[in-house]
């Protein structure tokens, strides 16, 4: 419409009952653009620290597939977006002075003819949230490296994913996903991320922990160069360090030859995997008794070190063990307790502790999580924790 004069303002205030006196000078008249339209514009809800990220030039991705929930990510962190509507609707207006920028300049004409540009009725919230990883492995998994000898990988038809391919598909900020690779133990060949298929990789552990023994080396303290020396005519050399960097710490002396220091948790973790992917359940006793002699010279097998990998079952008579893999649960917190209550009515807080920890959000404890999830009560002296809704 037409400009308005000052004495339309002041006629308006009036019969609005206000007092010019309490109110600034300056009026805004606004107007609506040509262009402003709904759903043109989106509002992003940024804490400080995104807002320094996208002010010194770094980009934040929006990330997801068609079937998934869209989430935000920084170089390092991944963010939940949901839409929060408001009351008010809020107007775009380029170039809008604030009272104090007004109040600074008093000089300022007292009627600014403001066009509104666009308007929204509400807003993206990000909510800081767990990376979503699981799938990560999942297409991994669809093509484990079998070795260099493998018919397979000369025929695969399966996709090969890039670090490129794996940003664009998984749920995750990159310093996530890179961080979860280094956990998976994946490695890059020929550029492709992979993961060693179980028996290719127990392969490659037994050959070296067998040099180990034979060499009579301490745990502690496995020279790089003649592990790949002694082993390199069986197995590519990268695959040969693979293994140690998979099972063990890299160093380097005051020599500077390098040296690893073996895992023994992990070495015996893998053993009994080995193990107990043959058995659908295993006596506990004879299964320790097994696992023992397997692990190389000096090394201890001991059931904690199958936390989120084996569950024992103390109520069957003999006490047995089987296999159950915390990365084989699904990552939504209400399916994860569906899971875990279908395969065990019942779980000590001891037992359960593996299968639900990595669900916990950055300050949260296993307890709120089972106060949330799963109800309590007490057996025989001992706090147990089943379902909050009837498993189907």
């Amino acid at each position: 419409g037409a400009m308005r004069s000052r004495a339309e303002v002041d006629a308006t205030l009036q019969t609005a009952k206000l007092n010019p006196a309490e109110l600034l000078p300056a009026v805004h008249c606004l107007s609506f653009g040509p262009q402003a339209g709904a759903g043109e514009c989106c509002l992003l809800q940024l804490e400080p620290g995104l807002c320094a990220e996208l002010e010194e030039g770094r980009s934040l991705v929006i990330r997801g597939e068609k079937d998934e929930q869209a989430v935000l990510c920084s170089k390092d962190k991944t963010y939940d977006m949901k839409i929060a509507d408001t009351s008010n609707m809020l107007l775009f207006i380029p170039g809008c002075k604030t009272p104090e920028q007004l109040n600074d300049n008093q000089a300022s004409c007292n009627i600014i003819h403001s066009q509104i540009a666009g308007f929204s009725n509400n807003y993206w919230e990000l909510r800081r949230c767990r990376p979503k990883l699981k799938k990560l492995r999942k297409l991994l998994m669809e093509d484990p490296y079998e070795g260099p000898d493998s018919q397979k990988d000369q025929t695969s038809t399966f996709s090969k994913y890039t670090t490129e391919d794996l940003l664009s598909l998984i749920q995750a900020s990159e310093e996530e996903i890179l961080h979860q690779l280094q956990v998976i133990d994946a490695c890059k060949i020929e550029g492709y991320w992979r993961i060693l298929e179980f028996d290719y990789e127990m392969k490659l552990l037994n050959h070296v922990t067998q040099l180990i023994e034979s060499e009579s080396w301490p745990l502690s303290k496995v020279p790089l160069r003649t592990c790949l020396e002694e082993l390199g005519s069986l197995e590519p050399t990268d695959m040969i360090e693979h293994i140690l960097l998979s099972y063990g710490r890299k160093y380097i002396d005051d020599a500077g030859q390098v040296y690893f220091e073996m895992h023994e948790d992990k070495i015996c973790r893998a053993i009994a995997q080995m193990l107990l992917q043959n058995a659908v359940k295993f006596n506990l006793s004879e299964f320790q008794e097994v696992w023992q002699q397997s692990v190389p010279e000096g090394m201890t097998a001991r059931l904690d070190q199958l936390k989120g990998l084996a569950l024992v079952d103390k109520s069957s008579r003999p006490e047995t063990i089987f296999l159950l893999k915390v990365e084989d649960l699904p990552e939504d917190n209400q399916d994860r307790f569906n899971s875990l209550f279908s395969i065990r009515e019942k779980w000590t807080e001891e037992d359960i502790t593996p299968y639900i920890q990595d669900l916990c959000a950055e300050k949260q404890t296993v307890g709120a999580l089972l106060t949330k999830y799963a109800r309590s009560s007490m057996q025989n002296g001992v706090r147990v924790y089943n379902s909050r809704r009837p498993i189907s």
